[in-house]
């Protein structure tokens, strides 16, 4: 989703979870159009009351492609009123350029040296990293390798806790892929399904610069990396702030 249709999305929140609007026909025409899945529509159904219901569609769509915002408008048959409004918002909407630039001919994120890009991200920086991603976090890591069974195998070990199940994600793409498993190939995944990668300048630099120190950290052995990493004990050193 584009910049600037987020930006409706986040600046009419209130307004339209006030509407309910998965009431109507708007999940099924979403799932009908290849917006929402299966799981999707079952996850917003199960939610308690009807804001909550149209609140999760609102954290689900800007991850769902350049596409989501459109197919969006067009569910709203039973809301003209509701659409009236979003198109004007987008109309008026500026588009935010991100706060990290990029490369035109390569993957560097300025403000983020080298070495820490090819270097893979630490348990705590996985922390970090579930904390400030939502719902795109599912493409994102199909997007980086893992399978949908991956993710239901996460969901599954920690059916009552999404950060949980985000940071058990990150860890299996950092052990499967090893020295693969870069803050370079995040970077990437982030691009693919259009998600917000200035998250990892977040992740990688300090409130004033970026410094970056090594310190010993202890794996548990079902965190050390298969073959194919680096990485061969139980202990590694990892880029702390």
């Amino acid at each position: 989703m584009e910049a600037r249709d987020k930006q409706v999305l986040r600046s009419l929140r209130l307004d339209l979870g006030a509407e309910v609007l998965v009431d109507g026909l708007v999940l099924q025409y979403l799932y009908q159009e290849g917006v929402l899945t299966e799981h999707h529509v079952q996850e917003i159904k199960a939610q308690a009351t009807g804001l909550r219901k149209t609140m999760l569609l609102l954290d689900i769509l800007p991850s769902r492609g350049p596409k989501a915002f459109d197919a969006f408008l067009d569910s709203l048959q039973e809301f003209p009123w509701v659409r009236e409004k979003l198109e004007k918002a987008r109309e008026e909407a500026v588009t935010e350029l991100p706060a990290v630039s990029f490369s035109s001919t390569d993957d560097s994120i300025a403000g983020i040296p080298p070495h820490v890009l090819n270097s893979s991200p630490s348990d705590r920086q996985i922390n970090q990293l579930a904390q400030r991603l939502g719902p795109e976090w599912e493409p994102v890591v199909l997007s980086l390798g893992l399978s949908q069974t991956d993710i239901y195998r996460c969901k599954a070990n920690h059916p009552h806790n999404v950060q949980s199940q985000m940071v058990e994600a990150f860890i299996r793409w950092r052990q499967r892929f090893g020295k693969e498993a870069t803050f370079q190939s995040l970077h990437r995944g982030l691009q693919t399904v259009e998600a917000d990668p200035s998250v990892l300048q977040h992740l990688t630099c300090g409130n004033d610069a970026a410094a970056f120190h090594l310190l010993p950290v202890h794996l548990p052995s079902s965190h050390v990396p298969r073959a194919g990493s680096s990485l061969g004990g139980g202990s590694v050193c990892v880029f702390s702030f």
